[in-house]
């Protein structure tokens, strides 16, 4: 059984929750049968099934993010940037550094983000030029409510001003929010036009802006930034000497822990 698959038995359409359907198949999972294997899951590797449960909106991310920073503060013999720092400090640097590798590795194609213009408003403010019309001075004095049009024209006086308003915002159309599949639509392949005009049929190649992934990555410049705005002031190259890889460790970690948790999960339900 993979890993993937026990998304279902949280959100079940009907009362047979099954691996299979009953009809077709005598080996067929009960409800207790995955209930049990879930927890001889947990019981072998709980860190890399929090983590896949929060990044599928089962649970929420706190206790992956705990059991992040307890693997990160483990490793801390191997950056002694890191680990010099005050108690407090590297506590909250940890956190910082969880949160936002727990957020990288939670992002796919179909996930989205809160859109930077906007700050997930929809409309943003901008400087426009309008015209105002409004009754001129030269209004005649035997105005009795009704004049002609010649006159109305006269008298009325346009101006253009300068005003700020809300306008829709263009990065994510109003919504509100943007999705983070890449500009190869989460496939992770693009049409390799150099190689389809030679041989006279599509070639794909390799996405180049996202390595194949097929979704941006959480930009590492993004967690610097919080560190600078919260803890302490850190340079770029001093970040990218002595806590990036942390970071990097991080967040590879927890895709050996999801794939170690659906590794447990098939050996249980062989």
């Amino acid at each position: 059984m993979k890993l993937e698959s026990i998304s279902k038995y949280f959100f079940a359409k009907s009362t047979m929750i099954s691996d299979s359907p009953r009809a077709t198949a005598s080996d067929t999972l009960t409800g207790t049968d995955i209930m049990a294997a879930l927890g001889l899951a947990d019981l072998k590797s709980g860190f890399g099934l929090d983590l896949f449960l929060a990044k599928q909106g089962i649970s929420k991310p706190d206790k992956a993010v705990e059991s992040l920073c307890r693997f990160a503060e483990k490793q801390l013999h191997q950056y002694r940037a890191v680990a010099q720092l005050e108690d407090d400090i590297k506590h909250h640097v940890l956190q910082i550094l969880a949160t936002f590798a727990y957020q990288d590795y939670s992002r796919s194609a179909a996930s989205v983000r809160t859109c930077d213009c906007c700050g997930g408003e929809g409309f943003t403010e901008a400087e426009v030029f309008t015209m105002k019309s409004a009754f001129g001075v030269a209004r005649p004095e035997e105005f009795t409510g009704v004049v002609r049009i010649s006159d109305q024209l006269a008298c009325n006086v346009a101006t253009q001003r300068r005003e700020v308003v809300r306008v829709l915002c263009k990065p994510c159309d109003g919504k509100g929010i943007i999705s983070n599949a890449c500009r190869c639509h989460g496939k992770g392949v693009v049409l390799d036009k150099e190689q389809t005009e030679l041989q006279g049929v599509p070639v794909q190649k390799e996405c180049p802006k996202c390595s194949g992934r097929g979704y941006a990555r959480l930009p590492a410049e993004n967690v610097r930034r919080a560190i600078c705005g919260e803890v302490m002031e850190l340079t770029e190259p001093t970040w990218r000497r002595n806590f990036k890889p942390l970071y990097e460790a991080m967040i590879t970690r927890c895709h050996v822990e999801e794939s170690e948790a659906e590794l447990m999960l098939s050996k249980v339900t062989m």
